[in-house]
């Protein structure tokens, strides 16, 4: 059962690893994607009102709203529909997904030694930095591939 699950995790990796190299290239215009959409066709904002059934300011206030991060999804679906193309929606990972997983298993490895180190340290068995350094990589590397019940928690 669990490599049928480890397969569908390595399915949704390499999904979400293909989307990020491909998000990585796309910037956001700088006046955003429904104005930059509509000049590019050369359709005025009264056109593209017509188009939604709604009025001139009611464009001008999306397109605001969207610069601002305040536009509904919805609503972006319903405008890129209007413009003649897709809204498209995706939250990939900051790189890799085995980025994403590493960094919390350091993050996580980190605090573990530290707590472990200051406890030592009160009986006079602390580690010298290179030996924490080595004990967070090898407990990294435990937790990547354990992945405890506790993983995503914080430390």
């Amino acid at each position: 059962m669990s490599s049928v699950r480890e397969t569908a995790k390595r399915q949704y990796a390499r999904a979400l690893n293909s989307a990020a190299e491909q998000a990585a290239n796309l910037k956001t215009p700088r006046e955003g994607w429904i104005a930059t959409m509509r000049k590019a066709l050369g359709m005025s904002a009264p056109e593209l009102a017509k188009r939604l059934g709604v009025t001139k300011p009611a464009i001008y206030q999306a397109e605001r709203k969207e610069r601002d991060g305040g536009v509904t999804l919805k609503h972006m679906e319903r405008l890129a529909e209007a413009l003649g193309g897709k809204f498209v929606y995706a939250i990939v990972p900051d790189g890799q997904i085995e980025d994403v997983l590493r960094e919390q298993a350091r993050t996580k490895a980190e605090a573990v030694v530290r707590r472990a180190s200051s406890h030592m340290a009160l009986e006079k068995q602390s580690l010298t930095s290179a030996q924490m350094r080595d004990e967070i990589d090898r407990l990294a590397e435990e937790l990547l591939r354990e992945r405890p019940s506790d993983f995503w928690e914080a430390s």
